[in-house]
């Protein structure tokens, strides 16, 4: 058994959701915001791989919520990168980083939770959250995260946000970088919804790899 997966993201009209210096810009509207705060109060947990962490320091966290009625913050950090300065080390939310097992670093303040050898056992991670009571899971980014969680058919449902802009960049990120597949995840469109001056798309996958 494993949570319900929804992977939510924001991309520029030409695909790429942040510039090539992976700094975080805004791409969502107002209305597209107001959207995602509603989507991580209803989720037990959030989580991003530690590139997101490293780039935008984000807190993962709710604006007005206690830290017993915040989401699980979720870092996964195969190597132990994530510095003791970081936002998700606050004390405003519970936080899970999550590390291959030849990682023996600890955060004061973090639970760790260590699975995998050369990269962390996402399928491992996800019965173990069941286990532990997380039934929704919110997957942000980045985008090399975001491909691993479609590489091992993980990923229930995917909410894109397209922006009305243009960055442009051949090495900017993009929603589902890494190696890419051989062959495609193929979705099916079950929603779509302007918001502001953009557009949310709402997928499901149609098959595994």
């Amino acid at each position: 058994m494993r949570p319900f997966v929804t992977v939510n993201c924001a991309m520029t009209a030409d695909g790429k959701i942040a510039s090539v210096l992976r700094k975080q810009m805004r791409i969502s509207s107002a209305e597209d915001l107001a959207r995602v705060k509603e989507l991580r109060k209803n989720s037990d947990a959030i989580l991003v791989g530690i590139g997101t962490v490293l780039s935008d320091d984000p807190h993962l966290t709710v604006k007005g919520l206690s830290y017993e009625e915040n989401p699980l913050r979720i870092v996964l950090d195969g190597r132990g990168r994530l510095p003791e300065t970081a936002r998700v080390l606050d004390d405003l939310a519970e936080t899970l980083i999550v590390t291959c097992e030849n990682c023996s670093k600890t955060w004061a303040g973090a639970e760790v939770l260590r699975t995998g050898r050369d990269k962390v056992n996402l399928t491992d991670l996800m019965e173990k959250l069941y286990n532990r009571g997380i039934r929704t899971l919110m997957v942000e980014g980045g985008g090399e995260v975001i491909s691993s969680f479609f590489e091992n058919g993980l990923v229930d449902k995917y909410c894109v946000f397209v922006g009305s802009m243009i960055i442009g960049g051949r090495t900017a990120p993009t929603p589902a970088d890494g190696n890419g597949f051989e062959q495609p995840v193929n979705l099916k469109l079950v929603d779509y919804k302007i918001l502001g001056n953009g557009l949310l798309l709402t997928y499901e996958p149609v098959n595994d790899l």
